[in-house]
């Protein structure tokens, strides 16, 4: 769940990645603009489109917001181009490739990261693993994957990058609308300044980058002080992440992932049934597959592929499901499950 990311990679229809790894994409999108003058330069304020106006109206009319107010404050943002620039899909798309991809977040900066975040904050991961029933190192790791532990939580303001995506962006504009009207509500119900909230380009807020809709239903307060902030206490993205997980399903002392054992070369009606677990072990039994699995689990037949190697076969658990649901990514949640072992391994006993 976190910020809405973009494809690094060519993707089958089962590992979309909507919303993923805006930093790195980035890397791939760079901003073009006139005459060496600043990107907003020419774009009139929000406030000045008639689609904002009616936007405010109807805050106040639903919200109780004042419409003028929220004018005001749209007429201090401009739409973005770098952020519509970052949002759209890259030109010539990268062939998908978990050889690329895995080195980007398994190294060892940030399994060392983990280690010392872990000593850091040990009581509280510990106490959120107790409470929501979440390894504590997939706490970790999915912090680490996001920010790397709270370094990089985004320079864009929320305001400007959602009401950019909002109004000028017509392919996803009636999902950004709904986090701008929550963003607001975050921000009246936190006593936050809209206008100096900063995010990702996509509007992610903190350490654990939620989206606004995400933080409202699912982000807590984890350190006492009467308040979430994802951006400034470390507590509350531990607990808010850990809920996050426990409220979409996390299943308590039951696996992640394990390595395909037996066939390499599964049928393709398996990888066609999707990152859900719906597959049984009468399946993949029938179909070469030796992995010992109990007689009611499901899991999904993962590939992890990459161009002139061997693909790499794995099942994904009902856990592993939970992950993508955080990133609606195959690359994405490995990536979490095998950081989170290699820092488990690393850490000190």
């Amino acid at each position: 769940m976190s910020t809405p990311r973009l494809p690094l990679f060519t993707l089958p229809r089962r590992a979309l990645r909507p919303w993923a790894l805006a930093a790195i994409f980035a890397l791939y999108a760079p901003l073009t603009v006139a005459a060496g003058k600043p990107a907003t330069e020419k774009l009139p304020p929000l406030a000045d489109d008639s689609a904002v106006v009616s936007f405010a109206r109807d805050m106040e009319q639903r919200h109780g917001f004042n419409a003028d107010t929220l004018l005001a404050q749209f007429a201090q943002v401009r739409a973005n181009p770098r952020v519509l620039q970052l949002i759209k899909p890259p030109a010539t798309p990268q062939q998908r490739s978990w050889e690329r991809y895995r080195p980007r977040f398994l190294n060892d900066r940030r399994i060392d990261g983990g280690v010392r975040f872990w000593a850091q904050h040990r009581d509280r991961l510990s106490r959120a693993s107790a409470l929501y029933g979440v390894p504590e190192e997939i706490i970790v790791a999915i912090i680490g994957v996001e920010t790397e532990y709270g370094k990089n939580t985004g320079g864009f303001r929320v305001l400007e990058a959602l009401g950019t995506l909002a109004f000028h962006y017509p392919p996803r504009a009636e999902f950004f609308r709904t986090e701008l009207e929550q963003f607001l509500l975050l921000s009246r119900e936190n006593q936050l300044d809209p206008l100096t909230v900063k995010g990702s380009f996509a509007g992610a807020i903190g350490i654990p980058q939620f989206m606004p809709g995400s933080q409202r239903r699912y982000a807590v307060d984890f350190d006492g002080d009467q308040r979430v902030d994802l951006s400034g206490s470390v507590d509350d993205a531990i607990g808010s992440v850990g809920r996050f997980l426990e409220q979409h399903g996390w299943q308590a002392g039951k696996p992640v992932a394990e390595a395909v054992r037996g066939n390499l070369l599964p049928p393709a009606e398996l990888l066609e049934a999707g990152i859900r677990p719906t597959l049984g072990r009468r399946e993949l039994h029938a179909a070469g597959i030796d992995n010992a699995i109990d007689e009611q689990a499901r899991v999904a037949l993962i590939d992890l592929v990459s161009p002139e190697r061997e693909t790499e076969y794995w099942l994904g658990h009902d856990n592993f499901y939970v992950i993508t649901r955080y990133n609606r990514s195959s690359f994405y949640a490995m990536s979490v499950f095998q950081l989170a072992e290699a820092i488990r391994q690393r850490r000190p006993q």
